[in-house]
């Protein structure tokens, strides 16, 4: 069984940047340092506002991609569509973002749409790309993921990080509870053919405990709780200790 890969979001290596302007820190320099230190691949999300990922960066970030690039975003954005095209990213992962949203914090309605969908997953595909939409851990949502003709569901975790805390610090006992409707939703995403990925909130507390109790993970998004780490721990660190938990 291989390991889980973990792609780093280096969102807030852009968010720094821009709260004074010029490129420092370079989210390009960002992107080839973390490759180097060990993770398996990069993540940006660009937003129509541009408050952290701009579009210009995604261009360059392209240049420098060594192993897994992955792009996510709101499709419902023409303009969002033509950089996927124009780049063509490992993967795309598409999330049901609001405008303005200051952070992804559902999964798509599958069934509801379904249509709309299927005809978005099909243009990326036939560029090449790898598909992953953003699920709730619901039967019903992975149910119906498998007839939008989607590669991968992504599993949004912050249900499973904020249920498995006790006044604020990782509980064993809550993470038990909290992980159930993933390990079944991941089982029949494995019983359907579609490949699992997870991301949102998981962070060096939490995650080995979900990795190992989600069948057949092939990746992990993380961003913010890794660069929060990385002030204190430093970044080649942080990718290692996240590597770790993986492992």
């Amino acid at each position: 069984m291989s390991q889980t890969k973990l792609s780093v979001n280096i969102n807030k290596i852009a968010t720094l940047r821009n709260s004074r302007g010029g490129n420092n820190p370079s989210v390009v320099q960002a992107a080839i340092d973390i490759q180097r230190f060990g993770a398996d691949g990069i993540t940006v999300h660009p937003r129509p506002d541009e408050r952290h990922i701009r579009y210009a960066d995604v261009y360059e970030i392209k240049k420098i991609i060594t192993t897994e690039f992955n792009i996510e975003g709101n499709p419902r954005e023409q303009k969002f569509i033509d950089l996927v095209l124009a780049n063509k990213p490992t993967q795309v992962t598409l999330v049901p973002d609001a405008e303005g949203q200051l952070t992804s914090d559902h999964g798509w309605d599958t069934v509801a749409n379904k249509d709309y969908l299927v005809k978005t997953i099909s243009i990326f595909k036939a560029a090449g790309i790898r598909v992953s939409i953003f699920v709730d851990p619901d039967i019903k949502m992975v149910e119906g993921a498998k007839e939008t003709g989607t590669d991968r569901i992504e599993l949004y975790t912050e249900g499973y990080a904020k249920e498995s805390l006790v006044n604020g610090q990782w509980s064993m006992n809550n993470a038990e509870a909290a992980i159930k409707p993933y390990t079944e939703a991941a089982l029949k995403a494995n019983e359907l053919g579609l490949g699992i990925n997870a991301g949102h909130d998981l962070d060096l507390h939490n995650l080995k405990y979900f990795s190992q109790n989600i069948p057949g993970l092939l990746e992990v998004s993380i961003g913010h709780a890794l660069i929060c780490d990385a002030i204190y721990l430093g970044l080649e660190n942080a990718v290692q200790l996240y590597k770790r938990q993986l492992g």
